[in-house]
C-alpha cells in the first residue's frame, strides 16, 4: 500500500480525503507543484523589483486599508502583522481532525502557483501534517467572507513561531515544539500572510468533515429504519420498486431498493398484516432519506469543485503576466451548501425521532413504552422525550446562516457569507442526528424482540445481535443515559465499505 500522497493538480476528491487521513498517508509535493510554487514566486519577487506602483495585498494595506502603500523594506513586516492581528479567534478549538483536514486543503490550494507563497512554506505545513503538529484554532471569529481570516491566521501562527500547537495530545507553544525539530521560523515575503489567511479552508474542511460523516449516518439511518419497521410490523409495499420508477428521485429509487435488500427474507416483514397502511414516518423513508441524500450529493459536487480550487486573493498568472484582485475567498457557494446539508441532516433526525414515538406509542400488540410491567416499569417513555428535543435543537440550529450579512471593514467588505457559522452548525446538527438515530436503534432493538419467535432477515438479525453485545435488552427500568451513551459508541465504531455509502 502506497503511504504517501503527492499533491498535485490532478483531482481531488471526498473519497481521496477519506483514503488519505483514514490510511495515515504523509503528503509529499509533486514535482508538478514545487515547479508551480517556485515559478509563481520567482515571477512576484521579479515584479516586486521593476513594478512601483501599489499592488493589493502585496504592498499595500489590507481591507478598508488597501490605499495604503507600504515600503519594499517592511513587506516581511506587513505580512507577519497581518497574521498576528488577524489571529483573534475565540469560543471552542476546532477538532483536531479538522484541523488536519485544514492543513490538506490549504497545501492544496497553494501548490497550483497562482498564490506566490515560497516553497519552504507550503513544505513547512507540510511537515506540520506528517508529524500531526496541529495548531490550535478555535471556531469563532471567520465571516466566511475574504476568506476564514482568523482561523486561517490560527493556522499559519507556527509558520512563524507564534501561537500554540498540539503535539501527542499536549498542547505547547509552536516555538518550543519548533526548536526541538530543529526549525527556524518563517521569514514570510510580500503576499504570502494574506495568501495564507485568504481562503475558504475552515469552511471547506468542516463541509469534508461532515459529508464523510452524513454519508455514513444515512446509510445508519436506513438500517436502523429497517428495524423499526420490523419492530412495527411494518408492510413492504411502500418499498416496490414500480412507485419508485414512477417519481424517479435518485435518493428515493436508491433507498427502497436498499429496503428491499436490507430485508430479504425476512419473517416477520412476510407474515400477514392486520392494517392496511403505515404512518408516514415508516411509509415515507424512501422519500424522505433519499431527499436528504440527493440534497447531500450535491453539497459533495459543491465541495470536490471548492477544494480542487485557488481561494485566496489576489491571483497571480504567471503567463499572463496579470495580477488580479478579486473575490476567490467569498464563502457563499459554501455557506449556502451547508445550510442545504444542515437542513437535510436534520430532517433525518426528525422522522427518526417520529418512528421512536410511533414504536413506544401501545401500538400492534407491542406494550407501552416498549417494556413489560408498564407501570411499575416507565421503559423507553423519556428516551423519546430526549430525542425530542434534539429534533428541536436541529429545527432552531438549521436556520440558514447564509441569509445573514454584517457590513465590515469599514464598509469595503460590505457582504459576508457567514459561511463558517453555517459550518459550525451543520456539524452540532450532524452530532446530535447520531444521537437521535442511537436513540430509535435503542427502541427498535427493544421492539422487534416482542415479534419473537419469527425473524427478520440475516443482515438485521446479525445487526441486532452485534449490538445486543454493546446495549443488552431492558427487562425492567435502568438508567437509560449509559444505555445511549453505548449506542452512540457503537454506531461510532462500525467501519463501513466506502461501495455501501454511495
Amino acid at each position: 500500500m502506497d503511504t504517501v500522497h503527492y499533491i498535485s493538480s490532478d483531482v481531488f476528491s471526498l473519497e481521496l480525503l477519506q483514503e488519505i487521513v483514514s490510511q495515515n498517508k504523509t503528503l509529499e509535493l509533486s514535482e508538478e507543484a514545487r515547479i508551480n510554487i517556485e515559478k509563481c514566486r520567482a515571477y512576484l519577487d521579479e515584479k516586486m523589483q521593476s513594478h512601483s506602483e501599489p499592488i493589493y495585498g502585496i504592498n499595500t494595506g489590507f481591507g478598508s486599508l488597501c490605499n495604503i502603500k507600504i515600503s519594499n523594506e517592511n513587506l516581511t513586516k506587513l505580512q507577519e502583522n497581518l497574521v498576528k492581528s488577524h489571529a483573534c479567534g475565540t469560543g471552542e478549538e476546532v477538532p483536531h481532525e479538522i484541523v488536519k483536514i485544514m492543513l490538506l486543503l490549504k497545501i492544496k490550494s497553494l501548490s497550483y502557483g497562482n498564490s506566490g507563497v515560497q516553497l519552504q512554506t507550503v513544505e513547512r505545513l507540510i511537515d506540520f501534517y506528517n508529524n500531526d503538529i496541529l495548531p490550535v484554532v478555535y471556531t469563532q471569529g471567520s465571516l466566511g467572507a475574504s476568506g476564514d481570516l482568523a482561523p486561517l491566521a490560527h493556522l499559519s501562527l507556527p509558520l512563524i513561531g507564534e501561537g500554540e500547537v498540539y503535539v501527542d495530545g499536549f498542547r505547547q507553544p509552536a516555538m518550543k515544539v519548533m526548536e526541538k525539530m530543529n526549525w527556524k521560523p518563517i521569514e514570510l515575503q510580500s503576499k504570502e500572510g494574506l495568501a495564507l489567511l485568504n481562503g475558504t479552508q475552515f469552511m471547506s474542511s468542516y463541509g469534508c468533515y461532515i459529508l464523510l460523516k452524513a454519508m455514513k449516518l444515512t446509510y445508519l439511518a436506513d438500517v436502523i429504519g429497517a428495524v423499526s419497521l420490523e419492530g412495527f410490523d411494518g408492510r413492504i409495499e411502500p418499498f416496490n420498486e414500480l412507485i419508485h420508477i414512477v417519481r424517479p428521485h435518485k435518493g428515493q429509487i436508491n433507498t427502497a431498493r436498499r429496503f428491499q435488500e436490507l430485508l430479504e427474507d425476512s419473517e416477520i416483514i412476510a407474515q400477514p398484516k392486520q392494517h392496511v397502511q403505515d404512518p408516514y414516518s415508516f411509509r415515507c423513508i424512501p422519500q424522505v432519506h433519499g431527499a436528504s441524500k440527493d440534497a447531500i450529493d450535491y453539497v459533495k459536487k459543491v465541495f470536490k469543485t471548492e477544494i480542487n480550487s485557488v481561494t485566496d486573493n489576489p491571483n497571480i498568472f504567471v503567463d499572463e503576466d496579470l495580477i488580479i484582485s478579486g473575490g476567490n475567498f467569498h464563502g457563499q457557494p459554501l455557506a449556502l451548501a451547508l445550510d442545504f446539508l444542515g437542513i437535510a441532516l436534520a430532517e433525518i433526525g426528525n422522522i427518526s425521532e417520529r418512528r421512536t414515538y410511533q414504536l413506544i406509542s401501545g401500538l400492534r400488540e407491542l406494550p407501552a413504552f416498549l417494556v413489560s410491567n408498564p407501570g411499575l416499569n416507565s421503559g423507553f417513555m423519556i428516551p423519546q422525550y430526549t430525542a425530542a428535543s434534539i429534533v428541536s435543537q436541529n429545527k432552531q440550529l438549521a436556520t440558514p446562516a447564509s441569509i445573514d450579512s454584517i457590513v465590515s471593514s469599514n464598509g469595503q467588505e460590505d457582504h459576508v457569507s457567514m459561511g463558517a457559522n453555517a459550518a459550525t452548525k451543520c456539524l452540532k446538527i450532524l452530532e446530535n442526528l447520531e444521537r437521535i438515530l442511537a436513540i430509535e436503534l435503542m427502541n427498535a432493538s427493544q421492539a422487534i424482540e416482542f415479534r419473537r419467535p419469527l425473524k427478520s432477515s440475516e443482515f438485521i438479525e446479525s445487526f441486532v445481535k452485534s449490538y445486543r453485545e454493546e446495549v443488552p435488552l431492558v427487562e425492567e427500568d435502568r438508567i437509560l443515559h449509559y444505555d445511549i451513551e453505548k449506542s452512540i459508541a457503537f454506531l461510532n465504531s462500525l467501519q463501513l465499505d466506502s461501495e455501501i455509502l454511495e
